[in-house]
């Protein structure tokens, strides 16, 4: 099982200042840093390579530059003085940030950094937090080494974030399985239905009777580092044969792209889907309702939607989507007739502007229950998780 550290060896964090970030008011391109600073940079005047990645609420907004950092103590001359200071270049990235914005420096074991700043209020905000436990209201850096309790293991939340960075992961005991999965498929991707079957096959010791969203997660975890298996061994070869122009490669790489974000979200939906087949629920998967929409899931059926003597009361609509996002609000413009909709995702520490919304629109989110403990206190109150849900249409039917 891999852990933090693996990819990062430290992280400094703190809000950005009206100083650091308004040009009217400063132009120096500098955090002001502090000693404990030195166990990630040391004490010596550095230049580091950084990536510069800018998250909005919006993924169309997320903007990424690459440049580099100066780690410097601006009274070097001094004998009983020190005042150490990063200094940034000025960059796209830069620009977007305002007083206020969460500002988190990880450096990695191949003493690359990466620089991340986070929108307040956002939910890749909430998701730093969680994930390099750092406290909401940090004015001035503090800073975190990833060893003993803070170098946690990468679960499926841990890994969503690290990717959200453009980071890879890939577990330990991935490459077990390459010759199976060569013998059974090949060079080829099989379709979404028929790997997610094939991913549940190979997992023996969960049960979704028993412990429905220990098994939902299981089977996800399973399925998506058994893809990711086939699919470096597939990319590998074709990147060795090479690409004929910038068009060609840029071309391949969408590609690989779409089929990720694409199946992931189709996985989700069949292992949801096998686990109401368990349990014997009823439901009805991307029928229309209304205005040509197509919800995930409708229960008890289609048919009893569209009935005009079935009570409105029983019905009950889910919505699948493995990442929110700005994206959940599509929820609300499906089956028109439900008043009270559900919602399941994967998204780890969704922020509380969102939840609040979703609870202002009167959509509930349903998630594992594992998942749970990645929010705050305040929005777990409120969390459905799959187990529940599962009772809530078991009721209803």
């Amino acid at each position: 099982m891999s852990k933090l550290a693996q990819y990062f060896t430290g992280v400094a964090a703190k809000r950005l200042s009206a100083v650091e970030t308004n040009p009217e008011t400063s132009n120096q391109h500098e955090f002001n840093g502090i000693r404990p600073m030195t166990l990630l940079f040391g004490t010596q005047r550095t230049n580091l390579a950084c990536t510069y990645i800018y998250f909005d609420e919006d993924e169309d907004k997320t903007l990424t530059a690459d440049g580099f950092l100066t780690w410097y103590d601006a009274r070097e001359n001094h004998l009983n003085r020190t005042e150490y200071r990063l200094y940034f270049q000025g960059n796209a990235v830069m620009e977007l940030a305002i007083s206020g914005d969460l500002l988190v420096i990880g450096k990695r074991p191949d003493d690359r950094v990466i620089a991340v700043i986070a929108k307040k209020g956002t939910t890749v905000e909430r998701q730093l937090l969680w994930l390099f436990d750092i406290e909401d209201s940090v004015d001035r850096f503090t800073v975190s080494a990833i060893t003993g309790d803070s170098d946690r293991q990468i679960g499926y939340a841990e890994r969503t974030i690290l990717e959200t960075l453009g980071l890879e992961t890939e577990p330990e005991e991935a490459t077990k399985w390459i010759d199976l999965l060569l013998g059974k498929y090949g060079l080829t991707f099989p379709p979404t239905r028929v790997f997610s079957e094939f991913a549940r096959q190979t997992l023996t010791d969960v049960s979704a009777w028993d412990e429905p969203d220990k098994t939902l997660l299981a089977w996800i975890n399973q399925e998506e580092m058994l893809f990711r298996t086939l699919e470096r061994h597939i990319v590998q070869i074709r990147i060795d044969k090479g690409f004929t122009d910038v068009d060609d490669f840029v071309e391949f790489s969408l590609s690989v792209q779409n089929r990720r974000k694409s199946r992931v979200g189709f996985a989700l939906e069949n292992h949801l889907a096998e686990i109401f087949n368990q349990y014997g629920i009823g439901y009805s998967q991307g029928k229309v309702t209304e205005n040509k929409a197509r919800p995930d899931f409708i229960f008890p059926n289609i048919a009893q939607y569209h009935s005009s003597t079935f009570p409105v009361e029983k019905l009950t609509m889910l919505g699948s989507k493995s990442t929110c996002k700005d994206r959940w609000r599509q929820v609300l413009a499906e089956a028109d007739k439900i008043d009270h909709k559900h919602l399941f995702t994967l998204e780890p520490s969704i922020s509380k502007n969102q939840t609040d919304e979703m609870r202002h629109k009167r959509l509930q989110l349903v998630l594992p229950k594992n998942l749970h403990q990645t929010y705050l206190s305040s929005q777990q109150e409120w969390l459905m998780n799959l187990s529940e849900f599962i009772d809530l249409v078991s009721r209803r039917q």
